[in-house]
């Protein structure tokens, strides 16, 4: 196979994500390239508003469901099938999860460098506390 190519299987690979974790998120890098990165990622807790400054951000989910916030629009529940998209910059957060596990497809475009969350209340977390990657 091509270096340039690869294949996954995504809902054997979040079937790898921990049930728990200390961090908020636990993710799966499956590209890392500089026009954009694909993540898969559970979410473990609630996740208080923040921000990318490098990336627009595609979210599909893929289990379970959740409450998202974004900035400017109400709250809204979504569940698996559905796919969300904001702008980089744009504020937004996990306040409730209703059913566990909460799993997602990420595409992050360009790239998003895990150091890059900014919470809008600062003592709300770190991107430590954030999110860990498995590999």
């Amino acid at each position: 196979m091509s270096s340039q190519s690869r294949f996954f299987s995504i809902a054997q690979l979040a079937s790898t994500l921990p049930e728990h974790a200390e961090t908020m998120l636990t993710d799966i890098r499956l590209t890392d390239e500089p026009a954009a990165s694909c993540r898969i990622f559970r979410v473990h807790r609630p996740a208080p508003a923040h921000f990318h400054t490098s990336c627009d951000e595609y979210l599909y989910v893929l289990t379970g469901r959740a409450e998202i916030a974004i900035d400017g629009l109400a709250p809204r529940e979504i569940h698996p099938g559905e796919l969300v998209f904001f702008k980089k910059n744009t504020i937004h957060g996990l306040p409730r999860i209703f059913e566990h596990p909460f799993t997602v497809l990420a595409i992050d475009t360009p790239r998003r460098p895990p150091e890059d969350v900014h919470f809008v209340n600062p003592e709300d977390g770190t991107p430590e506390t954030f999110i860990r990657t498995q590999y």
